[in-house]
């Protein structure tokens, strides 16, 4: 990759986000590359839905497939395992790499929390809380339980006022204690085990915390490699954290002598001029920046991690996409086709046994080379989910791979 160095950095939209797809491994597949290495390049696959966080990680390295993600989260030894399902940044499911979750759960524990969402006839105490996360870490220490079992644990070892069905689920009550599930992860005391048959399983991971502010600092310098330049705002909202802790945490990282603009602070992290963005950030000394364009054809599942963590959002989804690929402003909810590093268009997929039928809508036709590279593409995401794929644009199929 060539690159150019400045002594003061003024940082380009094309030169932030041919950065950003280089380091996600986006740029192109990456010979070599595990399961975990990926995950970590991204911070964290959002995993809702597996089988699109399967594809996510596939994705970014030459020949992995489904079957290598799940090996490394499910295998037999689970001491061997380098992937681990837990609750992540904003509180949703994403894998993490094993030999991160110290430092994920250092951080993730001592992120501030906002007013409390909850009805006052569900909420909790904070002594209760505490109780609650305690009484989860040691019913899973050496089991796994369900859900519905570790209700029972948690109740026994609380009280029956954490078994209240006052928290709204799925078209039905949950008992108090539920509101916690995701804390007790970011405390290290919870993640998710292999499925006993269809349903989900937990267990105590076993993990101690790193101390906050030095996880934090750590999960900062993380963010600013994979997604700077970026801004305190844009860090919270990545991590769903109040934007004035964001912007604290950030200035005790930068030390003395930043924020001129000077991009000179004796600090962690260095301040660089990005485009409408404004003063933005950088880890320090890392302001070096690909000198060519973006170029190629790329298919992004539900919430991958680069179409929900690149800023400023209206770059990567300009015009129509913004309207078509995202909901109400939100990133993920639509996967994504990239065309020369922005979005320019969605896809969707149906599959039958092995075959893949996968429907990509580009928001302009693509010209006869773009929709080889295509062809290209949807070959791969067959292969990584291991099965055979067709591509079809709109309503006219142009193509297919055995």
């Amino acid at each position: 990759m060539t690159t150019r160095a400045r002594a003061y950095v003024t940082v380009t939209w094309p030169e932030a986000n041919a950065r950003r797809l280089a380091r996600q491994h986006l740029s192109g597949p990456v010979p070599g590359l595990s399961p975990a290495e990926a995950v970590g390049a991204m911070l964290g696959t959002h995993a809702q839905v597996l089988s699109a966080a399967e594809l996510s990680v596939g994705l970014r390295g030459a020949g992995l497939t489904r079957a290598d993600v799940r090996t490394a989260l499910w295998t037999d030894d689970a001491a061997r395992r380098t992937l681990v399902k837990t609750f992540g940044p904003r509180g949703t499911v994403h894998l993490l790499p094993a030999a991160d979750l110290p430092l994920w759960t250092g951080a993730l524990s001592a992120v501030p929390t906002g007013p409390n969402p909850f009805p006052k006839d569900a909420r909790m105490t904070p002594e209760q809380v505490e109780e609650v996360v305690a009484a989860i870490g040691e019913a899973l220490t050496g089991a796994e339980l369900t859900v519905d079992e570790l209700s029972e644990e948690v109740v026994a070892r609380t009280g029956p006022w954490a078994g209240d069905l006052v928290m709204p689920g799925f078209q039905e009550m949950w008992p108090r204690w539920r509101q916690v599930l995701h804390l007790a992860g970011h405390r290290g005391v919870l993640a998710y085990a292999p499925n006993r048959g269809r349903r989900a399983t937990y267990t105590n991971p076993g993990y101690t915390p790193l101390p906050g502010p030095e996880a934090q600092a750590e999960l900062v310098k993380r963010y600013l490699y994979a997604y700077g330049p970026a801004t305190p705002a844009h860090f919270a909202r990545w991590l769903a954290a109040p934007k004035r802790w964001a912007e604290g945490l950030f200035a005790s990282l930068a030390g003395a002598g930043s924020g001129s603009g000077s991009g000179s602070g004796s600090g962690a992290i260095e301040e660089v001029a990005f485009e409408d963005a404004g003063p933005a950030w950088v880890v320090a000394g890392d302001t070096d920046f690909p000198a060519g364009p973006v170029r190629g054809v790329r298919l992004l599942p539900y919430f991958d991690a680069f179409a929900i963590a690149s800023q400023p959002r209206e770059r990567l989804f300009p015009g129509r996409a913004f309207e078509r690929a995202l909901a109400g402003g939100q990133a993920g909810n639509y996967p994504v086709l990239l065309v020369d590093g922005t979005v320019a268009g969605v896809w969707h997929q149906r599959r039958s046994g092995k075959r893949i039928t996968v429907t990509v809508e580009p928001l302009e036709p693509l010209p006869a080379g773009r929709l080889r590279e295509l062809e290209d593409e949807v070959e791969r995401v067959g292969a990584i989910m291991e099965g055979r794929a067709e591509l079809t644009v709109g309503a006219v199929s142009v193509g297919a791979h055995a």
